[in-house]
């Protein structure tokens, strides 16, 4: 009957479900089931080619920074994969890989469960490009890969024909699976030996690019071509960081007398009201590193975030992003100092581990233009479920004994589980007694952070010392959170000591932010890429030499060596003439007059994401209660479920 055909499908469709997880889950956990395995070098999206280890296994590749197992970087799922030759001009062999509706190529998880892949270039989500030392080497990966693609289609027919009681077919198709030892060494020696003789070019090629030290002169390479062949990033905690003592003492600079001749030879060529950025300050003044590191200094903190998408209720979530927000400012240098002024096409790039959620915060930046002076940045933990974006204009005007630089712009805070958006800006910073008294630099003006979908806003005031102003006085703060009009809370006290925020409500009141010592311990640690590691445009390795003079106090060599970068720049605008710069990272919305990050890391389908959370939530609960559960059929099923719930956010993302 109909009845009974149902009941016998229904039982194959089963079955079948738990095979398939079982082979694939056998085969990622069986050394031994392993096709081919060397080291090809990969271009990320970036369009710089990173070398990694690649493990070819029926159906899947696995690729990781190290021939082990304990960096694993990404799994390509091969069954939703076209594979074809790309041609190219460079030595090697290139072959893509490419999901032919552009959909993710990419699985969830590791092969141990790992959710987050070690940190290495972005990789793009549809498609991959490989690059094989030799033209033998490509040309043994790709028949590879045919028969990985080929061991995952015949390992279905086997079982079909099985299923209709066509042993030989199954047997003869089981013969098909087996590989020859001996070739597949043949072709892991000739992998071993060409990978040998491309890392020993390779290194010759640096070599002689940092005879130079890692200078930028007019013979770099200021276009930065496509094809830089660069190994995996390698991150390292920050050596040293330097955090300025709380209170005025910090923000008062005392100049000598012979910079005095400096600023007053410099305040000869101004007027009040002037626009200062395309003055050449003294070096004297500068904080030796670059306005796009400086803008990481907010999130030495970012755990505060990944605590504030957790809070349930939208006025929870504003204290915490405010809190958050506090703690970008304690970090001061001492005295009174400007950070370099980025030059086109500088980038910056670091991250901060997250110890309790096991996630980290990757952060970018780009000088997009230099007149006006635009730095964008992007800033990332997709883990944790938010991202940050936002460009900042810095324009500075003097006013005859004081100057004020502003930072004309607005970040978006995204939380992408809850597609909620916080538009935040900035303060200005202030400068008074260049002519006469004493120099001192405060924060000042009105900010706002917005979230339109929540209605909730919180207005803050940095306040500026009165003329006749104790040390009280100095770095006060005063502001209010509201939903709509109701006024919930108020905020007062000093950025860079304690804030209170007092309850509308209750009246009652508690510490909002303090940046004591238990805090400061608490910061997360920075991860910094190694000098010699980074590209001739990234901030540390291009202002490497006036850094180095700075530090050894030695402002005419100083002056020397950022001549020599702001020359290269000044030559290099001259012979692009009209042509317009196009940044590397970031692109411009004509429509909403923003910068965009082009490789955003997080799903931008943020409503499927909460969904997938929610699905993943419930899955690891019935795990748990399977030795519970007494019909092992329903398990399964439910199990298939959140397969395919898997699969169909993948092919989204």
């Amino acid at each position: 009957t109909n009845k009974n055909k149902i009941k016998v499908q229904k039982k194959n469709y089963r079955q079948e479900k738990k095979r398939v997880a079982k082979e694939l889950l056998s085969a990622l956990k069986d050394p031994s089931v392993v096709i081919m395995s060397n080291w090809l070098k990969i271009r990320g999206s970036l369009k710089s080619w990173t070398k990694l280890w690649c493990i070819l296994k029926p159906g899947i590749l696995l690729i990781y920074k190290t021939p082990g197992s304990d960096h694993w970087v990404g799994t390509i799922l091969l069954n939703a994969c076209k594979l074809i030759e790309r041609p190219s001009k460079k030595d090697g062999f290139c072959f893509k890989l490419y999901h032919p509706l552009e959909k993710s190529i990419w699985a969830m998880k590791g092969p141990k469960g790992e959710s987050v892949g070690s940190i290495t270039q972005p990789l793009p989500s549809n498609y991959l490009i490989f690059r094989a030392a030799s033209e033998s080497d490509g040309r043994c990966w790709m028949d590879a890969l045919e028969l990985a693609l080929s061991c995952f289609s015949l390992s279905k027919m086997t079982a079909k024909s099985g299923r209709d009681g066509d042993l030989s077919s199954s047997s003869e198709s089981s013969h098909i699976l087996q590989l020859n030892d001996s070739m597949l060494e043949n072709h892991m020696e000739n992998d071993a030996n060409s990978d040998k003789s491309e890392r020993e070019a390779h290194e010759d090629s640096d070599n002689a690019a940092n005879e130079n030290g890692g200078r930028l002169t007019e013979e770099s390479d200021m276009d930065q071509s496509d094809d830089v062949c660069l190994q995996a990033t390698a991150f390292v905690e920050e050596a040293h960081e330097e955090i300025g003592e709380v209170g005025e003492a910090s923000q008062v600079e005392t100049v000598s007398e012979e910079n005095k001749g400096l600023i007053w030879t410099l305040l000869k060529q101004l007027r009040p009201g002037m626009d200062l950025s395309k003055v050449v300050l003294p070096t004297f003044i500068l904080e030796p590193r670059s306005f796009l590191d400086k803008l990481s200094d907010y999130y030495y903190h970012a755990d505060l975030l990944s605590q504030a998408v957790m809070e349930e209720s939208p006025y929870c979530r504003m204290k915490q992003v405010l809190r958050w927000y506090l703690s970008g400012f304690y970090k001061k240098p001492k005295g009174l100092k400007k950070p370099y002024n980025p030059i086109l096409g500088e980038m910056f790039r670091c991250c901060w581990l997250h110890p309790q959620t096991d996630s980290c915060t990757f952060y970018i930046a780009e000088q997009v233009s230099h007149h006006p002076p635009v730095s964008a940045f992007y800033i990332s933990n997709r883990k944790d479920g938010f991202c940050i974006s936002g460009s900042i204009l810095a324009k500075s005007k003097f006013y005859g004994n004081s100057l004020s630089a502003i930072l004309d712009g607005k970040a978006r805070l995204l939380f992408l589980t809850r597609d909620e958006e916080y538009i935040i800006s900035m303060p200005y910073a202030h400068c008074k007694g260049i002519l006469y008294g004493t120099m001192t630099l405060e924060l000042g003006g009105k900010i706002t952070i917005e979230c339109e979908k929540t209605q909730c806003y919180t207005e803050l005031e940095f306040k500026l010392k009165p003329f006749l102003g104790s040390s009280c006085n100095v770095n006060q703060i005063s502001g209010k959170i509201r939903i709509g009009e109701d006024i919930l809370a108020t905020v007062d006290g000093h950025w860079d000591s304690t804030v209170h925020l007092t309850e509308k409500r209750t009246g009652q009141q508690e510490v909002l932010w303090n940046p004591g010592p238990d805090i400061r311990r608490q910061r997360l640690k920075r991860q910094v890429v190694q000098i010699d590691q980074q590209e001739a445009f990234e901030s540390e390795r291009l202002w490497q030499h006036v850094t180095r003079a700075i530090k050894d106090k030695d402002q005419m060599r100083a002056t020397q060596e950022k001549f020599v970068l702001e020359e290269a720049q000044r030559q290099e605008a001259r012979e692009r003439a009209e042509r317009p710069w196009n940044p590397r990272l970031f692109s411009f919305n004509t429509d909403t007059n923003e910068w965009h990050y082009k490789y955003p890391e997080y799903v931008h389908n943020s409503t499927l994401r909460l969904l997938l959370i929610i699905i993943h939530k419930l899955y690891r609960k019935i795990m748990c209660f399977k030795a519970k559960l007494t019909n092992s059929i329903i398990f399964i099923d439910v199990y298939g479920f959140f397969i395919i719930i898997i699969i169909i956010g993948n092919t989204l993302q």
